[in-house]
């Protein structure tokens, strides 16, 4: 990873109070508050953003009309299912390699290994 990058990334984490920079010659950047209190869905919204966006939007803010207008239910139902796992997830877990066993059980489908797209 660039290191430019990096610095961008520690950067919109400062911002969002997940990290804090440290001065001096054993400087650098640390963790805020404990890693058991960082989720995933944290570090994300930091880093990229809302959780789930439809053409640059918010789903709650992007109307359809006609057939298409149950989509919206759709975009909603997929960021609460986002949501769900994110912020169950935490740093400290992700660390340890201890996943919720929610988690554990939906990635141990083999189904969910499959991108399913069209080849």
């Amino acid at each position: 990873m660039p290191p430019k990058y990096l610095e961008n990334i520690l950067l919109q984490m400062r911002r969002a109070g997940l990290v804090r920079g440290q001065r001096g010659p054993e400087g650098g950047y640390v963790l805020a508050r404990p890693a058991s209190q960082i989720s995933l869905a944290d570090v994300i919204r930091a880093v990229d953003g809302p959780l789930a966006n439809v053409r640059g939007e918010r789903p709650e803010h992007v109307g359809y009309l006609g057939a298409a207008q149950a989509l919206q239910q759709v975009w909603i139902a997929l960021r609460a299912s986002e949501r769900a796992i994110l912020e169950e997830v935490t740093l400290e877990q992700i660390a340890k390699g201890e996943l919720p066993p929610r988690v554990t059980e939906l990635s141990s489908d083999p189904s969910a290994w499959n991108s399913h797209s069209p080849v």
